[in-house]
């Protein structure tokens, strides 16, 4: 396993992080956090880049890349607090199609997203909130999933279910229209995102719509999971790296006493222990990365291990990097306060890293 970034992904890093500076700077992120605009100007851009559909194979319209080039996108999105619909399309929707569907399935859902046609998410409550019955041919679903990055937006969803079925699993999943649920969208420490409640009421699936075998979804729903799991630990990463360095540069042109604060053994310090949480979670979620892609029997240890990583670096970096920057940090003027809201908000969806660490726990037998 080669842990070092190829060429042609240091290549595809700045390609992005170029991008983004010039299309995606903090005053559009301002703008839909504050007046709730919707940057539709920056997701056409990036379908026309072909990110959404990074991980869609080509037969299907696709770039047919891996998923470490996905987690370079995913870390440079969270450097610019990226919003719109791309994290849930392209790390949550497209994998779980992906696991679970038919090659005819993925031609007709991800070839939309491909052509910049379809948006997506995935719903997966924690609880089994959602479930499924037979009815002739088709499943009709109730239920409710809380918590879903842009389920009120999104043209399709993929549902998790439990279907009753009595085997070990009992999960399905179903690709369910935006337009047949009821979303009720949720107010998120993250303006930048949005997030929802989605009901179901009696809402019908035909065949067609059905993932996987009904009732025996769950281990593709667990590799989707790892995936959104991971994008989002390095979405947080990218948020954390820009606190890290706002911070830095406030420190070094911040006088106390006629010098940089930044001079002082106090601050050095703490810029060392964020600087070693922060390379620690990067270096972690680009294992579980790699572990994805090769398919990798640590994946699973892996992705709970980066997660947890995650949850310890915007932790630290989200009360290191207020305090370095005085009164000020605590402003809505100053946007410090928008990456330390993501980096929030990116531990809490998936499991946060405390719950993550208690899951490597168990499987390391402690």
């Amino acid at each position: 396993m080669d842990l070092e970034l190829t060429d042609e992904q240091l290549e595809l890093r700045d390609t992005v992080r170029s991008f983004l500076a010039k299309e995606c700077p903090i005053g559009l992120v301002r703008e839909v956090v504050e007046k709730g605009t919707r940057p539709e100007r920056l997701w056409a851009s990036m379908v026309e880049l072909g990110w959404p559909a990074l991980l869609v194979p080509e037969s299907a319209g696709g770039v047919g890349l891996g998923f470490v080039e996905l987690a370079v996108l995913a870390e440079e999105a969270g450097r610019t607090l990226t919003p719109g619909p791309f994290l849930a399309t392209a790390t949550q929707f497209v994998p779980a199609v992906l696991e679970a569907g038919s090659p005819e399935q993925q031609e007709r859902f991800l070839g939309g997203v491909a052509r910049g046609e379809t948006t997506g998410t995935l719903a997966v409550a924690g609880d089994g909130g959602t479930t499924a019955r037979r009815q002739g041919d088709d499943w009709v679903l109730t239920g409710i999933t809380r918590y879903v990055l842009d389920g009120a937006s999104a043209g399709e969803i993929v549902v998790a279910a439990r279907t009753g079925e009595d085997n070990a699993e009992g999960i399905g999943l179903f690709v369910v229209p935006g337009a047949s649920v009821a979303a009720s969208a949720i107010d998120s420490v993250d303006g930048s995102r949005e997030l929802a409640d989605v009901a179901l009421d009696e809402v019908r699936v035909t065949p067609d719509r059905v993932l996987d075998e009904p009732g025996r979804a769950g281990a593709a729903l667990s590799r989707a999971v790892e995936q959104a799991t991971v994008a989002l630990a390095l979405d947080a990463v990218g948020a954390c790296q820009s606190i890290f360095d706002i911070a830095l540069d406030h420190a070094k042109q911040r006088e106390q006493f006629g010098v940089p604060i930044g001079s002082f053994q106090a601050i050095k310090h703490k810029f060392a222990d964020m600087l070693v949480a922060l390379e620690k979670a990067r270096a972690t979620a680009y294992f579980a990365a790699l572990t994805i892609a090769e398919d990798d029997g640590r994946r699973e240890l892996a992705v709970a291990t980066a997660k947890a990583a995650a949850g310890d670096c915007q932790r630290l970096l989200a009360q290191e990097g207020i305090q370095i920057m005085g009164g000020i940090g605590y402003t809505w003027e100053h946007d410090m306060h928008l990456y330390v809201k993501r980096a929030k908000a990116d531990d809490a969806l998936f499991g946060t890293g405390v719950t993550h660490r208690a899951r490597v726990a168990g499987m390391i037998g402690l």
